[in-house]
Formats: C-alpha cells, structure tokens, sequence
C-alpha cells in the first residue's frame, strides 16, 4: 500500500514537472504563431475602442501593443479576442488567449484561486454609480430602493451588494453579462442608476446621446486595481508583460517618450541607459533583446503618452491625471515602477 501511495505520489510529481514544463513555452508559441493573442472587452471608449474600420485603441490595447513591440518591433502583431466579462478567466485559462488586458480588478481569489497572475496595475480606478441628471439624485446615499445595472460576474456586482448591506439599504440587481445591453437598459429607463468602475462610467457616458444629462456621483465605494493578466505557471511570460509595463512608467519618471527616444539613446544617465539596453541587459533574462523598452517606446510611448491620448483630460473621456492615483509618485499618485536593473 505504501509503495503503491509512493508511486501515485511520484506519478503526480512528474505531472506536475511536465505541466510546468509546458507552461514554459508562451513566448516560444507567440513568436511561432507570429502573432499576439490579446483579450480585451466589448468595444469601449478610452480602454478598447472599435473603429469602423476594425482598428482597435485605447489603454489596455496600447498595453496589448507594447507587448508585441516589445517581441516582434511590431505593435500590430496582436489578435485581438474581444469577450465578456463572464469568460475572459476562462479563455485566458484554457490558451485561448496569451494575456487579458480589459480593465480588471486585481483581487485575492482571482490571483490565488483561478490559475492567472497578476503583471501589474496600469490603471487604479474605484467603483461609483452615474444616474440621470433629471433624477435630482446626488449622493449614492439617496439610492435607497433603486434599481441599479450592473455587470454580472464582475467584482462591480459583489461590491454593489457589500455597499448597499453596509448601508442598511435595499436594492434591485438587473444583471447582464454584455455592458451594452446594461447600458442600453439604463438609457431606456430600466434601472435607476447604472455602476461600473468610474472610469468605466466616463468612457460609457462620453458615448451617450446626451452625455451632460447624466451625472457620476461623488461616493467611490471600492478599491480596483486594474491590469494585465496572465495564465499562472509561466514566469518567464509574467516577468514580460510585468516589465514592459514597469519600462513605460519608467520612462515617463524619466522623460524618454516615443518624441525623443532616439536621442535618449546617448544619453549618459545610468537609469536611462538600463532602460533603453545600451547599459546592461535586462532583456537577456526574459528572451527579449536588450533594446525591448527602444521597441515598446518608438511605437506606442510611456505611460504619461498613453493615458493622455486615451482617456486624459484632452479626450473625450476627461479623466484628469495630475496628484490622482494614476499620476507617477513624484507628482502626488502612487505610479511607482520598479528599480529598471
């Protein structure tokens, strides 16, 4: 009985070495396939916008591209699989997808519990609740009894029902896997408010007929971390997209855009030289060329030049940037990238 325990238990062990082993290989299947296979949401303004003509945009696609660059020199090399919020897990645990880049929230239970790892957080966003303007609502307090839309099998729902028990207050759910059928509800007059991340009730409103009819109310009623995600298992593919990432905040920290990269490529500062590859390698670990950050900041640019174009106080979206949490730590935020050596 023992021996046979002993050999299950040594079955399971080369199992697992191999299921490891397998695991191995993301950057091996990208390069081969030729191409990127990104996750992203449905179509939404300022973090997965669709234009007519089939171009993706917005920031967690610019995070897509920067990947891509950063492998092929090429930010166009990316296959984007445009899901729910109810399948993204799965389709990034089962291979369909490489990485899943549509504003999610970075919790316990999705890091520990479902197979997927966390590269960072490129966007810190909080929950809150837009409603019509001719409600004369103005506070989340005042939604008592109302019937609220929101996205199923979303931390958005778990946190709507925390906020509302908290609160000694009742609430009706009218729950939807697709944001656009939620949103078209909630401009039909089926549900009293709608809620969503807050930069996610921007990027909706700036798309309605009448964006100046509804109102964002003040009250943020969650913490949401939101950033890349990959299959756990892998360190090597987890290690790229979490430094690529890093590389475009600390360029920003550092004043190399996608405007003046090529001249920073002479620059003597030692923490510039690091991140461009002419000091050191820090690519050679991850299998990328020590030139990786060049690549990623002549075609897409650093952080500050991403979030300006797609959801900075200039766009549509009008989310202002400076001494908010997503602004670098040396202007007020908590954008901190880590030591590029």
């Amino acid at each position: 009985m023992k021996m046979g325990v002993s050999l299950l238990m040594a079955a399971a062990a080369m199992l697992g070495l191999s299921g490891a082993a397998s695991a191995q290989q993301t950057l091996e299947q990208v390069r081969s396939r030729g191409n990127l296979n990104c996750q992203v949401g449905l179509p939404t303004p300022g973090f997965y916008a669709l234009a007519a003509n089939g171009t993706w945009s917005g920031m967690d696609v610019d995070m897509c591209r920067a990947v891509a660059a950063a492998i092929f020199n090429d930010p166009s090399k990316v296959q984007y699989q445009s899901v729910t919020s109810a399948v993204r897990f799965t389709s990034l645990a089962n291979g369909e997808s490489d990485m899943l880049s549509r504003t999610t929230t970075w919790t316990a239970v999705r890091d520990g519990q479902l197979g997927l790892e966390f590269a960072g957080v490129n966007f810190y966003d909080g929950q809150g609740f837009v409603v019509p303007r001719s409600s004369g609502i103005t506070s989340a307090r005042q939604l008592d009894g109302a019937t609220v839309c929101v996205l199923t099998g979303t931390t958005t729902e778990l946190n709507l029902a925390d906020y509302f028990r908290a609160n000694n207050m009742r609430f009706t759910a009218v729950t939807n896997e697709n944001v656009n059928v939620l949103v078209e509800t909630y401009l039909g007059g089926g549900c009293d408010a709608y809620t969503n991340d807050k930069s996610g009730l921007a990027a909706r409103r700036s798309a309605f007929p009448t964006p100046n009819d509804h109102v964002i109310l003040p009250e943020t009623i969650s913490k949401e971390p939101l950033g890349p995600v990959v299959r756990h298992g892998d360190n090597n593919w987890g290690d790229i997209v979490r430094w690529v990432l890093f590389g475009m905040i600390e360029a920003e920290e550092m004043g190399v855009s996608s405007a003046n990269v090529t001249q920073m490529l002479q620059s003597p500062n030692p923490g510039i030289k690091r991140l461009l590859g002419t000091e050191g390698n820090v690519g050679q670990g991850m299998g990328l060329p020590a030139d990786f950050m060049v690549r990623v900041l002549r075609h897409v640019g650093n952080y500050g030049e991403v979030y300006e174009r797609n959801v900075g106080a200039n766009t549509p979206i009008g989310i202002p940037r400076e001494r908010s949490l997503n602004a670098l730590w040396t202007n007020g935020g908590i954008l901190y990238p880590m030591p590029f050596r």
